[in-house]
């Protein structure tokens, strides 16, 4: 694949994520020769007289954009397309569906709800999934690659499903995984995640939580022992759910995601042995940005760009750290990650076109 032209498709562009990732596909480098082929539902016939700055007119002016319109999903349209990679951005009982077949005709997929991610039948219970063919899919749910390049890099090259972590894990993952991989965490004092996001983390659909009148000027926990995430970050760090309370909270901004995680240290630890710690782990991963202690990272650090901001403080008796990671939860926490997944996918540096 890297000798060829990358062929990639998109199913789902209404969305908030959508957007976000036409727009890195279309900027890319490697792709610059063919855009992404733009689709809506198979049932949306009218979906052929709709162009995609008509949707999103930000877009206009970027390579192909004024040409390009969204079509409804066809599958030998995507054969006659010769499709490699096919990103869904769709809601996750329909990627449940879609995935199977796009597999079955030769695309490798990355799929950015969270039909795929997790392993364990009772942290999936949560999406209230079902499976046409539930022999195929605990199959294709046990060869899924969960992608975190930083994590899993390796995998995701060769992998056929890409499941793209959600925003809220892909922030408190990254944070935690390298005091969690040194054994620097003592477990038996539990980890406290408290993480706050900007109102697109909710998605597009309306409901009265994202309601202007509520979320302006307001700050609200929500989900409390019950987040959907939180089977991710328990699956990706081996953790126990009585290891872990993740709190999640809605911010009146657009976007963003901070997500402030605070741990107890098996030993009296010290600053440089923390900061080595991170600067080791992520010594190759050009899209996670470790900061200096004292320094913390903050959202308008990392807002419309495609960094994790890390920060950490220690406190002055060597045994509580308080670990800050910051990411925009419509790129890294979404968009640009699914971009860094098909990167490695395709043999190319997960960075190209993010940086």
């Amino acid at each position: 694949m890297p000798n060829a032209t990358l062929r990639t498709a998109v199913l789902g562009v209404s969305g908030y994520t959508g957007p976000e990732l036409v727009r890195l596909l279309l900027e890319h480098p490697r792709l610059a020769a063919v855009p992404p082929l733009l689709l809506g539902r198979a049932e949306q016939a009218d979906a052929l007289t709709v162009s995609l700055t008509s949707i999103h007119p930000q877009l206009s002016g970027l390579p192909h954009a004024d040409e390009l319109r969204v079509v409804p999903f066809d599958w030998e349209l995507l054969q006659r397309e010769q499709i490699d990679v096919l990103f869904l951005a769709t809601p996750h009982e329909h990627a449940r569906e879609v995935a199977p077949l796009a597999l079955a005709h030769g695309i490798r997929v990355v799929d950015l709800s969270a039909a795929w991610r997790l392993q364990h039948d009772a942290n999936r219970a949560i999406y209230k999934l079902t499976d046409a063919d539930p022999a195929l899919a605990q199959s294709l749910q046990a060869e899924a690659v969960y992608g975190s390049p930083e994590l899993h890099g390796p995998q995701i090259k060769s992998a056929r499903l890409v499941a793209n972590p959600g925003c809220y894990a892909t922030s408190i993952i990254l944070a935690l995984a390298p005091l969690l991989r040194a054994n620097l965490v003592d477990l038996s004092w539990g980890i406290v995640a408290d993480a706050k996001s900007g109102v697109s983390g909710a998605g597009k659909a309306p409901t009265a939580g994202t309601h202007f009148m509520y979320a302006a000027d307001n700050l609200s926990a929500y989900a409390v022992f019950g987040h959907r995430h939180t089977g991710e970050i328990l699956e990706q760090l081996h953790l126990e759910n009585s290891q872990l309370q993740f709190t999640p909270h809605l911010l009146p901004i657009p976007r963003g995601i901070l997500s402030t995680i605070y741990v107890r240290l098996n030993a009296m630890g010290s600053i440089k042995q923390i900061q080595d710690t991170y600067d080791e782990f992520y010594s190759n991963s050009p899209l996670v940005r470790i900061r200096r202690s004292h320094m913390l990272p903050q959202i308008q650090h990392v807002v419309r760009t495609n960094f994790c901001d890390i920060g950490f403080q220690l406190s002055p008796d060597g045994k509580k750290l308080v670990v800050v990671s910051c990411l925009d939860n419509l790129l890294k926490g979404a968009s640009s990650q699914a971009v860094q997944n098909m990167n490695l996918m395709a043999g190319f540096h997960e960075s190209e076109g993010l940086l």
